[in-house]
């Protein structure tokens, strides 16, 4: 078990050393925004969901974790979904960091003038509908430009088979 824990540590402290390093410069080099900047960035994040895609992040690290336990002894599958589930629980709080950094680089990349005006315009009825309408129209183009990649997939590989065909190549 003290090998499992072993593994387990060094696996996420590797993880936070390579992120820490990796953003390590570039969080030096940021300006520290305004108390009143990150306040309007904050009403930003949430009008928007902009955290919306690492709202699985807590659920990730600790389904991670279990499977590092689980790779050493398959025994311990009862116990670890038990434990999983509390930790899941117990550091969801945790994600209000993850909401203060979107937040902060929010802030960092704006003005709070741009952020007021930002935010105006997603409290703003037009700023409503395209929060609600953004996810149908970002589907709806996935999907025309998976079908139009698809058209033209089998047009250039018909294209292809005929110029080989003329250089004399068997198709």
């Amino acid at each position: 078990m003290r090998n499992v824990m072993r593994a387990v540590n060094r696996t996420l402290s590797a993880g936070l050393l390579a992120a820490t390093l990796a953003a390590g410069p570039a969080f030096a080099q940021s300006p520290q925004p305004s108390a009143a900047a990150l306040a309007t960035a904050k009403q930003l994040v949430e009008v928007t969901g902009a955290v919306t895609l690492f709202s699985p992040l807590v659920a990730g690290v600790v389904e991670q974790s279990k499977l590092l336990f689980l790779q050493q002894n398959p025994m311990l599958q009862k116990d670890l979904n038990e434990i999983a589930a509390k930790m899941r629980d117990d550091l969801q709080p945790r994600f209000a960091e993850v909401t203060q950094e979107v937040a902060r680089q929010y802030a960092t990349h704006f003005t709070e003038q741009e952020l007021k005006e930002i935010l105006t315009f997603y409290q703003s009825p037009a700023g409503k509908k395209m929060l609600a309408e953004q996810p149908v129209v970002v589907n709806n183009s996935m999907h025309f430009a998976q079908d139009w990649a698809n058209k033209l997939s089998t047009e250039v590989t018909a294209k292809m088979r005929d110029e080989l065909k003329k250089r004399g190549h068997p198709m």
